[in-house]
C-alpha cells in the first residue's frame, strides 16, 4: 500500500479508537502490558538480547532471574521498560522534546551496564557492523544533535508534517548521527515510540525475526542512501498493525 493511502487508513483507525475512549481501565491496562513486554522484547533482541518473549515477561511481570542469562540482559531488559516508564512521565509535559530528554532516555538504557556511557555522546569513532556508512566523528556530535533537537523543536512547533511520518524521521535521524557509543537502536525506537504517543497515535514495535530484522536494516541502509520512503512505510506499517489491536480491544 502506498505510503499516503497507508497514513489515511491509520488515521481513519484512530478516529475509531478515540472516539471509543475511555477504554475500559482492566482492557486498557492489559493491553499496554502487552505492548510493553513485545516492545521490550522485540527491541533487545534485535541488538541481540537472546531472552525469549516468555522470559522477558516473567522478569518485567513476576521479578524473576533467568537461569543462564547475563546479568546485561537482565538489565536490558528492566532498563528498557524503565525508560518506558519514563516516556509516560515525559508525555506530561508540555515542552516540546529536546535532545536532554533523549540523554534522559540513553541513560535509562545503558544505566548499569555502561555507566560512565549513559547519556553521554560517545569520543570514539564507531562503525555499524555489515554496513559502509561511515558514522560523523565524536567532534561533530554536539553540533549534530543541536541541529536535531532543534529539528524535532521545529516539527513540534509547525506541525508539517504526519505524525507518523515524523516519529519514523526522527528515529532515522537519531541513528544516523548514533551519538551514543552502544544503545541507539533502543533509543531511537523509544524516541519515535514517544513522539507517536505524544500525538495519540499507537505504538510501532519491529519485530526481530530474522527476516523482519534484516527488512529493518534494508530499510534504513536505503535512507542512509537518501531513500528514506521505505523506512516511513515500514513505520506506518507498524503502526497500523498496534492499531488493529486497539480496535480489537474495543468493548462491542
Amino acid at each position: 500500500m502506498e505510503l499516503e493511502n497507508l497514513l489515511k487508513e491509520i488515521d481513519q483507525k484512530k478516529a475509531k479508537i478515540d472516539a471509543a475512549r475511555p477504554l475500559p481501565k482492566i482492557v486498557l491496562d492489559k493491553l499496554i502490558d502487552y505492548l510493553d513486554v513485545e516492545w521490550t522484547y522485540n527491541s533487545n533482541a534485535i541488538e541481540g538480547n537472546t531472552m525469549t518473549l516468555r522470559e522477558t515477561m516473567l522478569i518485567l511481570k513476576e521479578g524473576l532471574t533467568i537461569s543462564g542469562k547475563s546479568m546485561r540482559e537482565h538489565l536490558e531488559v528492566t532498563n528498557h521498560k524503565n525508560a518506558i516508564d519514563y516516556l509516560e512521565e515525559l508525555l506530561k509535559k508540555i515542552e516540546p522534546i529536546t535532545q536532554d530528554d533523549i540523554k534522559k532516555i540513553h541513560s535509562l538504557i545503558l544505566e548499569g551496564i555502561k555507566n560512565n556511557y549513559a547519556g553521554q555522546y560517545r569520543d570514539v569513532e564507531v562503525y555499524i557492523s555489515g554496513s559502509d556508512v561511515k558514522l560523523p566523528l565524536p567532534e561533530k556530535l554536539a553540533d549534530l544533535m543541536l541541529g536535531f533537537s532543534r529539528w524535532l523543536v521545529d516539527r513540534q512547533e509547525n506541525k508539517d508534517l504526519h505524525p507518523v511520518r515524523f516519529a519514523a524521521q526522527a528515529h532515522f535521524k537519531l541513528v544516523d548521527i548514533h551519538p551514543f557509543i552502544d544503545g541507539n537502536g533502543r533509543t531511537a525506537r523509544l524516541l519515535m515510540n514517544f513522539i507517536l504517543m505524544k500525538y495519540g497515535y499507537p505504538i510501532a514495535i519491529f519485530e526481530c525475526e530474522t527476516e523482519k530484522r534484516k527488512a529493518y536494516y534494508s530499510a534504513l541502509q536505503a535512507g542512509h542512501k537518501g531513500n528514506l520512503l521505505p523506512f516511513e512505510a515500514m513505520v506506518a506499517e507498524y503502526v497500523n498493525s498496534t492499531a488493529d489491536k486497539y480496535i480489537g480491544s474495543i468493548p462491542k
